[in-house]
């Protein structure tokens, strides 16, 4: 019996080390297949992965908590500290599962694009942009983003607005992909702190909304939003700029600017009192008040409101009995109805970003902004 009881450890040992040095073999080789990814998978999975590593090279947690303004690594360290006591072996499984995943969906991605849709235009990752039965079509392509916008997606937008307006297309589409139009800026945006410091990323960032926002007070030819799911921020506000706001019965339209201690952009501060009055448009815009597609059509925001189930039906429908009307005609009458108010709009859209250059460099949006992180990181 002694024997027998001194074997079966030694056994188990045996099978133990050799299952570590598989998994060791397997979290290595993840890691270099996570080098040869080609799409950023967004930077709640980069924590992710960030935290397991930390946890199977390191174990829990323990270094200090960082501060309140240090987004980054605040949000790293509640990342690692997340996993509590997870042990090595288990964080070294899920990290080498995770990559697993990731690597799948990669090359799904690539067999799909390998054959492009029709009329599909290349050069773009963060949107989807085709032309078809002469619409230019304009897809936010987030969706494990919601369709939140980085510095590169409103470089692209503004790359697909420019070549919209001189293409064959008589109109353009902006619509979303996925469950939402698009949860608006991507807040990350104000964590990746280059050299210059705040001050440099908040003059970067308020010259790159000016010339956004200048893409669509210029546009040449109708542009129509199909709001397909909800909508957040300065995708809200740009639907004044739109010519037709197309809605499904289940989007929602919330612009959290003080929440975030910020100001309004995209025109709307003059736009918006101008469509449904500054009583309606300070609600909205002051308070943070959330329209559903009802209210927001009631109020001038959205022009129509179509039930979901049928609602990419009956608007993609309607879109190509508009696009079949003569283009030169269009184009003219969307300059006329625009021409009066062009050099406002400039105006409003100057000082809106003046404006928020100052917010952002405020103790009040910091603060804001940290408690958003602080409160997702709990969730």
């Amino acid at each position: 019996r002694q024997a027998q009881a001194v074997r079966v450890p030694a056994v188990h040992l045996h099978m133990t080390a050799a299952t570590m040095q598989v998994s060791q073999q397997d979290f290595e080789k993840a890691q270099e297949q996570l080098k040869l990814l080609k799409k950023d998978p967004g930077n709640e999975t980069k924590l992710k992965l960030y935290a397991l590593f930390k946890q199977a090279t390191e174990g829990p947690c323990s270094s200090p908590k960082p501060g309140m303004l240090d987004f980054v690594k605040k949000a790293k360290w509640d990342a690692w500290n997340s996993l509590g006591n997870l042990s090595q072996d288990n964080a070294r499984q899920k990290y080498t599962e995770l990559v697993s995943s990731l690597v799948t969906a990669e090359s799904a991605g690539r067999e799909k694009d390998a054959s492009p849709e029709q009329g599909r235009h290349g050069g773009y990752e963060t949107i989807l942009v085709t032309t078809k039965n002469n619409i230019t079509k304009i897809v936010f392509n987030r969706p494990d983003r919601k369709n939140a916008i980085n510095h590169k997606m409103y470089r692209e937008i503004m790359k697909a607005l420019e070549e919209a307006g001189k293409d064959d297309s008589t109109i353009a589409v902006i619509t979303g992909n996925g469950d939402y139009y698009s949860s608006g800026n991507d807040l990350t945006n104000f964590t990746n702190i280059q050299t210059g410091g705040l001050e440099k990323m908040a003059k970067d960032g308020a010259v790159l909304l000016k010339e956004f926002v200048g893409h669509f007070i210029d546009f040449p030819k109708p542009l129509i939003a199909v709001v397909n799911g909800p909508a957040i921020g300065i995708c809200v506000t740009l639907l004044a700029l739109c010519d037709v706001v197309y809605a499904s019965d289940r989007a929602t339209f919330h612009s959290p600017f003080s929440q975030l201690g910020q100001s309004p952009e995209g025109c709307s501060s003059y736009l918006f009192p101008k469509i449904m009055g500054l009583a309606k448009a300070s609600e909205i815009l002051l308070f943070n008040k959330k329209l559903t597609a009802a209210e927001a059509c009631a109020q001038g925001l959205v022009t129509e409101v179509f039930p979901d189930m049928t609602f990419q039906k009956e608007v993609w429908a309607r879109l190509e009995a508009y696009a079949s009307l003569p283009k030169n005609s269009l184009a003219v009458s969307k300059q006329l109805l625009r021409s009066m108010e062009k050099e406002k709009l400039h105006a409003v859209n100057s000082k809106e970003c003046e404006v928020l250059e100052e917010r952002w460099l405020s103790d009040e949006c910091m603060n804001a902004i940290a408690s958003f992180f602080q409160k997702k990181s709990k969730l």
